[in-house]
């Protein structure tokens, strides 16, 4: 299969990326971006044999020229801003560091640039902010997802971007231009980023359609998907938008960089846009959370290969298994007890906690719940010890 004609150069750069990290798999990742083993060589020899833009049409203008002499550093910082308008003193200093510039100006001093030239608003614009995170030990350990606030095309359409971000290396995974929020466009794209990426451990996506329907009922067929690939699911608490926070982040700088700064056409027109921003944001831009290093170099592909053909449903022998039927409800002990209507006609398996009167309801490998028989339902935790 060709390289597709929408985003060639973005999928040629994050197949470079992902091909000389140490102990890549260079055929698996042929094979997983849809292109042969002669042009991921002929594209990873284009690489490493330099040059301006390899990846691109020669007929691009390069991001530098060597030939050329260098404008002073004074407006090398400036002509970098221009190109950034949202990047300030310590992302300019990295990126032109990056680059290969000898005696770059130290980040105050870039700053100090900036002030001058009218390039910053408001006293502390260009000041450290101070911030916490928290990261998942290694790539695809958790993927984080969401749809970015719709906004209005100038055809009279609507777009509708969804965003997919690995949470340890911040690599942003997908930026798709979607023309709704249903399950089929979801599922459509993230089966595309499956095959190119694999499989992550754990999604983490709000209570909103398609992926959930309130705290207590998270599950649809969206997530049922998930969860028979292999794929935990964890929703964010209800008003809660921090436990989301690296993708909430990742939405504040796709606003500042991109969206508030273009006019959009149709889709097609978004899509053109987002990939090589995109690009940017994973190969280019320092990210202050990773030390001024770029998210592409924190991550690597999943060993956990999309399957041709969903994994059958199977349970332990000592399981009690039984089939939700219509409205999501299930018969055990002569009554009847409720779980989500997306898991209807699909079998699920009763399981013993070792807590007296208290059952683990799961489904695949993932537990959705416990079945409190004393109290006749299915709830999301535990049920507390009585004492005696």
């Amino acid at each position: 299969m060709p390289w597709k004609e929408v985003s060639t150069v973005s999928l040629r750069s994050d197949f470079i990326a992902l091909a000389q990290q140490q102990g890549a798999n260079v055929a698996l990742l042929a094979r997983r971006f849809g292109i042969s083993r002669k042009t991921a060589y002929k594209w990873l020899g284009r690489t490493r044999g330099g040059g301006p833009d390899p990846l691109a049409d020669r007929s691009r203008r390069p991001h530098t020229c060597p030939a050329r002499t260098p404008a002073p550093l004074e407006q090398l910082v400036l002509q970098l801003r221009d190109r950034h308008p949202a990047w300030g003193g310590r992302k300019l200093h990295a990126r032109l560091r990056d680059a290969g510039w000898l005696h770059v100006p130290a980040p105050s001093t870039i700053t100090a640039i900036l002030r001058r030239h009218g390039r910053l608003d408001g006293p502390r614009a260009g000041h450290q902010r101070a911030w916490q995170r928290f990261e998942h030990a290694a790539p695809n350990d958790l993927w984080q997802m969401d749809f970015k606030g719709h906004f209005g095309l100038t055809n009279g359409g609507r777009c509708h971007p969804l965003t997919v971000l690995d949470d340890h290396s911040r690599y942003a995974l997908g930026l798709h231009a979607c023309a709704d929020e249903q399950t089929e466009t979801v599922q459509r794209h993230l089966t595309e980023l499956f095959c190119r990426h694999g499989l992550p451990r754990r999604m983490l996506m709000d209570n909103g359609a398609p992926w959930g329907d309130d705290w207590e009922h998270p599950w649809t067929v969206l997530t049922v998907w998930l969860l028979r690939l292999g794929v935990a699911v964890s929703h964010g608490r209800p008003y809660h938008p921090q436990t989301q926070g690296k993708d909430e982040r990742f939405h504040r700088t796709l606003n500042a960089e991109l969206l508030s700064r273009r006019t959009f056409t149709d889709l097609t027109d978004c899509q053109g846009q987002f990939d090589p921003w995109r690009h940017v944001y994973n190969h280019e831009r320092p990210h202050e959370a990773l030390g001024l290093a770029v998210p592409a170099s924190r991550y690597r592909v999943s060993p956990r290969a999309f399957p041709a053909q969903l994994p059958p449903i199977e349970y332990d022998a000592a399981d009690v298994v039984r089939r939700v039927q219509d409205k999501g409800r299930f018969c055990f002990g002569g009554r009847v007890y409720q779980v989500a209507k997306a898991f209807r006609g699909y079998p699920i398996a009763l399981r013993d906690t070792g807590q007296d009167g208290v059952l683990g309801v799961w489904f695949c490998a993932h537990r959705l719940g416990y079945l409190d028989l004393r109290r006749g339902v299915v709830q999301r935790h535990a049920p507390a010890e009585e004492l005696g």
